[in-house]
């Protein structure tokens, strides 16, 4: 049946870079599979029920899955098997907005003559399936919000639609990490306070709940916990190439070594798109819940590592005061200004091709692995 008004949909790739191992290699199927050696890049759902995570370390995540199968990363297939995905995706409707590799918002509003939201968002998941053989989950709401919610709670490979006369009768139960914003620290801040769930948030009033987490969040997750969310899907392209860590008690060195990481991911998957940008984003979340960002446009676009990086360290550096003022619970970065092409230049006043030294070494990721080439800096880094 075809409820009025529940016309976004959110889709979202399962456990998208250990799925195309799985597709591509039949021996990993149902075993679990773990995507990088030094940093968990992805993990199947074989793997995740024994506790392992995005982002944690190799070690801690075979300690948790000692039989995982660890394998490296593959980001030009992972790049061919998102841009697939997203053909899928314009062929459902014009107005995609993408989120990230392996995720986006569909609003199929204009397409309701023909079908209702369900079959679309059936037959969307059954060409994913067919096109390019991964499983994808879609959740159906009337806001973006709540439709990326309703993705969340029917993963792995689902669907789920929010019909718009029982939204509160879905959100209000859900733990409040459920809420865009919250994440662990906060989480268990508002533990503290007796808030566990979405109704608990929409109950306590924006008042107090500004009191406990400031004034901009507090207002956003109230919103939120009442589905308030007038944001529409905006069909684009992709505007910048980003990633980002969190962090805990992290020293200097741990930073730094976050900032490589970060901007060696980033560059990868521009060259790897053949995308170059001018400007770098640097975007923050401290230890009283605040936020700032900062950015630095380079006088010509590039995909090169190195200058990124440059801008990238610039920007830490000349925020220094202020992380060691509030503390640095978060950090991100992003090149937008996007662009599909590199510009040529001549190489005036230099000895050697930046470029030509990062290709060479995607040659050599990609036949032998990410782990086999690291900045000798990130060597030294102790084990979490």
């Amino acid at each position: 049946m075809f409820v009025s008004g529940a016309t976004i949909l959110h889709a979202d790739l399962d456990s998208f870079y250990a799925s195309v191992e799985q597709r591509d290699d039949p021996l990993l199927r149902g075993r679990p599979v773990i995507v990088g050696g030094g940093v968990v890049l992805a993990a199947s759902y074989e793997a995740k029920a024994y506790g392992v995570r995005t982002a944690m370390s190799g070690g801690q995540a075979r300690r948790l899955c000692p039989h995982a199968v660890v394998v490296p990363p593959r980001m030009s297939v992972y790049g061919k098997a998102s841009d697939a995905v997203f053909d899928v995706f314009r062929d459902t409707t014009p107005v995609v907005e993408p989120l990230s590799v392996d995720e986006a918002f569909l609003d199929v509003g204009g397409l309701l003559r023909y079908h209702t939201p369900v079959k679309i968002a059936a037959k969307l998941r059954a060409d994913v399936r067919g096109r390019v053989g991964l499983p994808i989950t879609v959740g159906i709401a009337r806001t973006k919000f709540l439709a990326k919610v309703a993705s969340q709670v029917a993963k792995p490979d689902g669907l789920l639609l929010v019909p718009p006369d029982r939204e509160l009768e879905f959100l209000w139960p859900l733990p409040v990490r459920r809420l865009w914003g919250i994440g662990a620290v906060t989480a268990d801040k508002l533990r503290t306070h007796g808030i566990e769930t979405v109704a608990d948030v929409a109950e306590l009033g924006e008042p107090m709940l500004a009191s406990l987490v400031g004034g901009a969040m507090g207002h956003r997750l109230y919103a939120l916990s009442h589905n308030r969310d007038s944001r529409r899907v905006q069909a684009r392209g992709r505007r910048s190439v980003g990633a980002q860590r969190a962090l805990g008690r992290a020293r200097q060195a741990d930073i730094d070594a976050t900032i490589i990481t970060l901007v060696d991911r980033i560059t990868r998957r521009m060259r790897t798109a053949g995308r170059t940008g001018r400007t770098v984003v640097l975007r923050m979340r401290f230890d009283d819940f605040g936020r700032a960002t900062r950015s630095h446009t380079l006088p010509s676009a590039t995909s090169s590592t190195e200058p990124i990086l440059a801008a990238a360290r610039g920007l830490v550096s000349a925020a220094g005061p202020l992380i060691a003022q509030r503390g640095l619970t978060m950090i991100g970065f992003s090149v937008a200004n996007i662009d599909r092409c590199q510009q040529l230049e001549l190489p005036f006043g230099t000895s050697a091709d930046p470029l030509a030294l990062d290709a060479a070494v995607d040659r050599v990721r990609r036949r032998y692995g990410s782990e086999v080439l690291t900045r000798a800096v990130l060597l030294q880094q102790p084990e979490k």
